[in-house]
């Protein structure tokens, strides 16, 4: 974890990192209406899962993503069985968070545009995507090369800030102290079970 710092501020985005987590835990939309999709072959769900528990942990129910899914299994559980139909549906008081490391297809592209022609807030974590860049309100741009552990790391640090957007402290000076802690990101085990089931 010493080498969180460099590597956020050797690659440019701590500032792009902190604003962009202040834009999601401050998005108007209510419990529920915030979605989280990825590209058909990369599922966002450890994301989901991490942001969940921070939103309950900070007391944010509007936080808990819904994980919007490109192929529902047979038998999922409720939470985990959104399919991406969910998409033609989105309203203007919702919020879609996009989360793209592979670049995004077509078909994602289409369901991403709807979403923001029908005016929900388009969020992305991507690694400069220029067509997906195009329909975002705001992007959080991993650079293009980066290692698969670093973008994994700017996501936990997203959840981590995420929640603290309504509160005193500057989440510019939160992700700081996240930098700063030894064992920056909280280990699976700190929190209740009960909020880690079912991921």
């Amino acid at each position: 974890m010493d080498l969180l710092r460099p590597l956020v501020d050797g690659a440019g985005i701590a500032d792009d990192l902190a604003g962009f987590a202040a834009t999601l835990g401050s998005a108007p939309h209510g419990a529920g209406g915030l979605l989280l999709v990825g590209t058909p072959t990369d599922e966002p769900w450890h994301f989901a899962a991490h942001l969940t528990d921070e939103a309950r942990w900070s007391e944010r129910v509007d936080l808990e993503p819904t994980l919007v899914r490109w192929a529902v299994p047979s038998g999922a559980p409720a939470h985990l069985a959104v399919g991406v139909e969910r998409l033609a549906a989105v309203r203007r008081s919702e919020t879609l968070l996009v989360i793209s490391p592979d670049g995004a297809p077509e078909q994602l592209l289409d369901r991403v545009s709807g979403a923001r022609d029908r005016g929900a807030l388009v969020l992305t974590i991507d690694q400069g995507a220029d067509e997906l860049h195009g329909l975002a309100h705001r992007s959080l741009i991993v650079p293009q090369g980066a290692a698969t552990r670093f973008f994994d790391v700017v996501q936990h640090l997203v959840t981590r800030s995420a929640p603290l957007a309504a509160r005193q402290v500057t989440l510019r000076d939160r992700l700081n102290r996240l930098l700063d802690t030894a064992q920056g990101l909280r280990a699976p085990g700190s929190l209740p079970r009960q909020q880690r089931d079912g991921w």
